[in-house]
């Protein structure tokens, strides 16, 4: 994508340019916005997940195969068994602390050294202590369960939260990203989309992007509090603050009115393409640990931001993008290092390994499709929606194939493979 600009700022009452005026102005269409009305109630860490590579100690895994009431690191924890989309069969939960750790990796044997931890931390949590302390408890939870324990990166959610501003009815028209995946959730009825923009109702909830990569949340943070009973937690959050990137503007939260949501999340593989790439002061970022990570926290927001991008015309952004981009930082009693960070990805090529990992699956991928009688269209649909989709899709682009071209492909694969050999492997 090619790079957009931010809105000019006005004072809604002398129409001077002003750093934190309120009177947008789209410098190509120069339609005027005003957002005087909307209340910015806070930027926050929403969710930490910090991974651990080790192997867990006998008496620890004999703990969490019990069902119900254990103790662990000095607490008392709810243990049980975990559905297998998690990645890890067994669970610690203690909802007062704030935690849930995740243990035994499906995909590794439990006697060998691997990625058999994830801590995941609850928003008050995060909110009720310096990231360092945080960081603290989490490594001490995994000292207690592994041995040879290291950190092994972690994933954060960013989350604004607004009154005063709801999602334009065109958002999914007007929103530009790299993402293949947009969903508008409304109401009680879920629609997926994949690949193309599609506007269903009265949105209450979008998400654009994968779970794997960025993802853009929008959705009406109110309705969601309620739904989980949470309601009285956030607006006691909410209240606290009176509007700390404005302080001249006493307007604070409305109990009356419905909250917005923006929320940015960044899967662990993408914070470590942060690390590989990113330098401070001519030194690599080499973060793994939410504590390390937190400083740069407003760079992975603007980030975000770009990477997802509402516009009001070509090449400019949406008045209320300008708004987040230039006045939102996020909450952590840490020093921001936004200004002394040269943030960039670090992408591995699709060439090399995984090219060729890519054509040596897609071989054996036809050859067992054929043996099963599963034709094109059902055997791509079963790919697509495989974790590894990405690197597959990645490596074809690379190569000037798009989506429907790699159907194609598989197609005429399917068809030679049965025409010369017959199903049979």
């Amino acid at each position: 994508m090619k790079k957009a600009i931010d809105q000019l700022r006005l004072d809604c009452l002398t129409a001077k340019a002003t750093q934190y005026g309120r009177l947008f102005v789209d410098p190509k269409s120069a339609a005027m916005t005003d957002l005087s009305r909307v209340r910015l109630l806070g930027c926050r860490v929403d969710t930490v997940r910090q991974l651990y590579r080790g192997r867990i100690r006998p008496d620890v895994m004999a703990l969490v195969e019990q069902s119900g009431i254990v103790e662990f690191a000095g607490h008392e924890w709810h243990a049980g068994r975990v559905g297998r989309d998690s990645g890890y069969q067994f669970k610690l939960q203690n909802a007062d602390l704030g935690f849930v750790i995740l243990l035994k990796n499906f995909n590794v044997k439990i006697d060998v050294i691997g990625a058999h931890m994830k801590i995941e931390v609850s928003p008050h949590a995060i909110q009720s202590c310096t990231p360092a302390v945080l960081q603290e408890w989490m490594d001490r939870f995994a000292m207690e369960a592994l041995e040879h324990v290291e950190p092994n990166q972690c994933a954060v959610h960013l989350a604004l939260d607004v009154q005063g501003w709801t999602p334009p009815a065109d958002l999914i028209d007007r929103l530009l990203c790299r993402a293949r995946s947009r969903r508008d959730l409304s109401g009680i009825k879920q629609m997926h989309y994949d690949g193309e923009a599609v506007s269903y109702g009265r949105g209450q909830s979008f998400l654009f992007g994968s779970p794997a990569g960025i993802q853009l949340a929008i959705y009406d943070k109110t309705l969601q509090a309620y739904s989980v009973d949470k309601l009285d937690y956030w607006q006691a959050r909410w209240a606290e603050l009176d509007n700390p990137f404005d302080p001249a503007d006493s307007m604070n939260y409305d109990p009356d009115a419905p909250v917005w949501r923006v929320e940015l999340r960044f899967h662990h593989t993408i914070v470590q393409q942060f690390a590989d790439g990113s330098d401070v002061a001519g030194q690599t970022l080499d973060s793994c640990t939410f504590a390390e990570l937190a400083p740069h926290l407003d760079g992975l927001f603007q980030y975000g931001l770009e990477s997802f991008r509402l516009c009001s015309s070509r090449g400019v952004f949406d008045a209320f993008w300008t708004l987040m981009r230039q006045d939102v930082r996020v909450g952590v009693p840490v020093e921001s290092l936004v200004g002394q960070t040269h943030y960039k990805r670090h992408f591995k090529t699709s060439q090399g390994f995984s090219g060729k990992n890519v054509e040596l699956f897609l071989g054996n991928f036809i050859s067992l499709i054929s043996r099963e009688r599963i034709g094109a269209e059902k055997a791509f649909a079963s790919l697509r929606g495989w974790e590894c989709w990405p690197v597959i899709r990645d490596h074809y682009a690379d190569k000037g194939k798009t989506e429907r071209d790699i159907y194609k492909h598989i197609q005429r694969l399917l068809t030679e493979r049965v025409v010369r050999w017959g199903r049979a492997v």
